[in-house]
């Protein structure tokens, strides 16, 4: 079952991936998730460079909820705007649109980004 379950995700994402991709101008935002913590990234896929990362583990919050991921994407929109990043391509990393990764692009939208 986990194998299948890695392996579907792991198709989705190489799918989105056909389609999306940073610029200069418009950075794509990148979510992980794993069983502990949430990770979020800007890149500029054109030179291979991260721009600006968050993660769960910087607030120092035990376990991952809802409130968690929204203040993760609150914090990354914070770090982009002082990199001067406004706009950005959402990557849902192969996950479904709900919960905390849906919580995570609300952060980020209410702290600045525009996707």
């Amino acid at each position: 079952m986990a194998t299948k379950k890695v392996k579907r995700r792991l198709r989705i994402r190489q799918g989105i991936r056909r389609r999306l991709s940073g610029t200069s101008e418009t950075p794509r935002l990148s979510v992980f998730k794993s069983n502990k913590a949430i990770y979020a990234q800007i890149i500029n896929d054109e030179d291979g460079h991260t721009i600006v990362a968050a993660s769960s583990k910087e607030l120092g919050t035990s376990g991952i909820t809802v409130a968690v991921a929204k203040e993760v994407g609150k914090k990354l929109a914070e770090k982009a705007g002082a990199n001067g990043v406004e706009k950005v391509v959402f990557d849902r990393g192969g996950y479904v649109y709900h919960g905390r990764v849906k919580a995570l692009a609300e952060g980020a939208r209410e702290g600045g980004l525009n996707f």
